[in-house]
């Protein structure tokens, strides 16, 4: 203030411009680190909503059927069709190039499905789960039968933490999860859908975007939440 002159108009003048040139250029600088942190923010949202969209159609896959046969068959198509031509020759009948529609073909199916959530789940899950989708895809490569149960409650655990939900009651029996069976119909199963669901078009994207505002820096974004879903999962 003592720098401020008032003896004459265009010393007032002055001052008035020069106090206005700094507050324009402390407001700009405002705006635009207001910008740079709500774009950061935004961009941080996308990431999680499209890690919690995945990550929560790879639990549909993996443990969307709680009877039957919960381990995954790691057979192939082409083991498949050797099985028809052994069983067709050792009956004496043409063998057939497209066997109908089986148990063995169901069950291909769920590990095809199940092998499309594991990658998912190496590439976006926590330490814990990539760890336990490292094993399982270990086993399906060496051909033997695999269960998800363990890799399903490390998701499940994670993904009501991430949502801010209660964690499950101890007191509550939850049965052993296996992979969601496909229809007899259709040519993927439910967790095919949901997962081209979630990564679909518009709707779906307009869906969690608003679970991405609720989140915030929160959630997914704050540090130590893979130990605390680990914590909750053991």
């Amino acid at each position: 203030m003592r720098n401020i002159d008032l003896s004459s108009w265009q010393s007032i003048l002055s001052t008035l411009l020069v106090l206005a040139l700094v507050t324009l250029i402390g407001v700009g600088v405002r705006v635009l680190m207001m910008m740079t942190i709500q774009q950061r923010r935004e961009r941080m949202n996308r990431q999680i909503n499209e890690r919690l969209r995945t990550l929560i159609a790879a639990y549909k896959t993996l443990g969307g059927s709680f009877t039957g046969d919960l381990a995954v068959d790691p057979t192939h198509l082409r083991d498949l069709h050797a099985r028809a031509r052994e069983a067709a020759e050792a009956s004496g009948e043409v063998p057939s190039d497209s066997p109908s529609e089986t148990a063995s073909e169901r069950r291909r199916r769920i590990r095809d499905a199940v092998e499309a959530a594991l990658s998912d789940i190496i590439l976006l899950g926590t330490e814990e789960q990539v760890r336990l989708a490292e094993r399982a895809a270990n086993e399906l490569v060496a051909g033997r039968p695999v269960h998800m149960h363990e890799l399903v409650v490390s998701l499940r655990d994670f993904i009501r933490l991430a949502l801010d939900l209660d964690p499950i009651p101890a007191d509550v029996a939850i049965p052993m999860q296996g992979p969601a069976r496909p229809s007899a119909a259709g040519g993927r199963g439910r967790g095919g859908e949901g997962r081209e669901s979630g990564r679909g078009g518009g709707g779906g994207g307009g869906g969690m975007g608003g679970g991405g505002a609720a989140l915030g820096m929160g959630a997914l974004g704050r540090p130590g939440l893979a130990d605390d879903a680990a914590n909750h999962s053991s």
